[in-house]
């Protein structure tokens, strides 16, 4: 409809411009036609009074035997137009009026134009008498000069000539513009009936509906183009269902997550790139007493002054592509508690693989803290029970041989030397029972410090190199060349040496060679001592580290128990390997210390 009256509108336009042209051209048509029927009425009359020669005379009548005077001239005229009024024959001369009448004047002087009539051979001028307008000719031939010929025409009648042509213009163009939009609406119809259709698939497929496709019935461009969207719509269906059941499993998984994240007991926290918090789930609420709203966009607010700095280099390794472990550390609540908590800190990723987000899960520790507490109490009063059992046990030896020989010696009351060389050895027994046992329960002050392991042992072997040359043994000694840093307690860790190395010294009575092996493996420090000693049953090296379970007939057990305990306060391992006859091999790794240790969440 609107393509329809767009056209109509054109051709409205076009019309109208050419009616006004038409009638433009119609009315100086009429005008220039008027103009001559003016002159050519002029020139009959002024050729009837030619041939009067200048005499009033009457001339044959085309009807036989009838006279023709000038006044009945004039009346046939008059019939003939009834538009002309008044019919006047002026002398050039005198001006007279010898025939017809001369009633029609206005206020211009037609005596005036005389002149310009002899120039000219006709002149036609307007003229208003009495508000009623008329047109005046004058006429005057190059033959004969005598006459000028004066008609007054009636201009009511040339108007409604004038108007009963424009009407009749006016309706044949109403009637063509009436043709016009019939025709233009039923072509344009034929032309958009298949862009109403291609308009209905769209709207359809708008509409998420694809089932019904359009039906093409026309071989042209329209009917290419309804192939294409139907094409288009059943592609779209296929898209449509696929994005339908992608949407579903998402949300599926988004429901799952936010389920999994909001019920874990763990806190979870997103950081952006500047640390502002984005998102948190409800352990997080209830654990540092931050709501969501209160939280989002706020800094780093479980986080205590004094570990930013960490906090910044440990997010720098993370955008450098390193993996982080868990992390122990103390967190502050939104009241000013501090907590312990285990953070583990793992970068969000875009499609493209750049870093725009931190997840942060921490996990209240307090528990687990308290839990470990019990268990260290109950394995210290297991340990201190085991100790006491041995130390009742070892200690009422000898002395049930210290009374056995004071009673003898107090039956016999004699004093046998013999038997107080074995009462001194019992002693002697007692004595280093004791004092191993006040090394494993006396409580040391720990100052852990940052120690080249290689110094340390090279300390330990300087010390023990004399009694080894007592006992034929040779330290051969293979360390490397990196800087081999950890943190240690100095004095501890010697005693750890001194006890493997005085091991591996006793196990060897023929002599020997003691290997030290010192190597550097990225993340901690190994260190294997190796002798040719007469080795350990597979049966009893399961056993080695308990209190007072020992394979030497003057050992107590507490030596290894001691030493074991001293590593794992280091945070390493003790392995012992052995064959009998073969040799036994003791391994120890430290945790490398690779820069100078701070207190933060690393040092904690």
């Amino acid at each position: 409809m609107k393509f329809s009256v767009l056209i109509t509108l054109i051709v409205l336009t076009f019309f109208i411009f050419h009616h006004m042209l038409s009638e433009y051209s119609m009315t100086e048509g009429m005008k220039e036609q008027a103009r001559r029927s003016m002159q050519d009425t002029s020139m009959h009359v002024a050729s009837f009074f030619s041939s009067l020669g200048g005499k009033s005379v009457n001339v044959s009548s085309p009807i036989e035997g009838e006279q023709l005077s000038p006044e009945k001239l004039f009346d046939i005229v008059k019939a003939l137009n009834p538009n002309i009024k008044e019919i006047t024959v002026f002398e050039q001369d005198t001006l007279a009026i010898p025939f017809g009448t001369y009633t029609y004047m206005d206020s211009k002087s037609d005596y005036s134009l005389f002149s310009n009539v002899r120039s000219s051979g006709f002149l036609l001028r307007k003229m208003q008498i009495n508000e009623q307008s008329y047109f005046r000719s004058y006429y005057t031939t190059g033959l004969n000069n005598n006459y000028i010929i004066s008609i007054v025409y009636d201009s009511d009648g040339i108007k409604q000539l004038i108007s009963q042509k424009r009407n009749d213009a006016l309706i044949y163009t109403g009637i063509t513009m009436l043709l016009v939009l019939i025709i233009s609406y039923w072509m344009v119809g034929v032309m958009i009936r298949p862009l109403k259709d291609i308009l209905w698939k769209v709207n359809e497929v708008s509409s998420v509906r694809f089932q019904q496709p359009i039906r093409i019935k026309r071989k042209d461009e329209f009917g290419l183009l309804a192939l294409k969207v139907n094409a288009m719509s059943q592609n779209l269906s296929i898209y449509m269902n696929k994005l339908r059941r992608a949407f579903e499993e998402n949300r599926r998984m988004k429901e799952h997550l936010e389920s999994f994240i909001n019920h874990t007991s763990d806190a979870i926290h997103l950081n952006d790139l500047d640390g502002k918090i984005i998102q948190v789930n409800r352990a997080f609420e209830l654990l540092f007493g931050y709501e969501e709203e209160e939280a989002t966009g706020l800094v780093y607010p479980i986080l205590p002054d004094t570990h930013r700095a960490e906090m910044r280099h440990m997010l720098n390794q993370l955008l450098l592509g390193k993996a982080l472990p868990a992390q122990e550390t103390m967190c502050v609540t939104k009241t000013g508690e501090l907590i312990p908590v285990s953070v583990t800190i793992s970068p969000i990723r875009d499609s493209d693989g750049t870093i725009r987000a931190f997840a942060s899960i921490s996990r209240d520790m307090r528990s687990r803290n308290k839990m470990e507490e019990l268990l260290r109490r109950s394995e210290k009063l297991t340990t201190v029970g085991q100790l006491a059992a041995g130390v009742a046990h070892e200690i009422r030896n000898p002395l049930t041989t210290l009374r056995g020989f004071l009673q003898l010696q107090q039956e016999s009351k004699k004093l046998t030397l013999s038997h107080v060389t074995l009462m001194l050895s019992e002693l002697d027994r007692i004595n280093l029972i004791v004092g191993e046992f006040l090394i494993l329960a006396k409580p040391q002050a720990t100052r852990f410090v940052a120690k080249d392991v290689r110094n340390v042992l090279q300390d330990v072997i300087a010390l023990m190199n004399s009694e080894a040359l007592l006992h034929n043994i040779e330290f051969r000694i293979s360390f490397t060349e990196e800087a081999c840093l950890i943190s240690c307690e100095e004095n501890q860790l010697k005693q750890v040496f001194i006890n493997l190395l005085k091991n591996a010294i006793e196990a060897m009575p023929s002599g020997g060679t003691i290997h030290i092996y010192i190597t550097y493996k990225r993340d901690y420090i190994s260190i294997t001592i190796t002798d040719e000693g007469v080795g350990i049953p597979d049966e009893m090296i399961p056993k080695i580290g308990d209190p007072f379970f020992t394979g030497k007939e003057t050992g107590t057990g507490l030596g290894i128990m001691v030493s074991q305990r001293i590593i794992n306060s280091h945070r390493g391992t003790l392995d012992i390997k052995s064959q009998v006859n073969v040799g036994t091999t003791v391994h120890l790794q430290l945790p490398a210390l690779k820069e100078e240790p701070e207190s933060g969440i690393l040092g904690q």
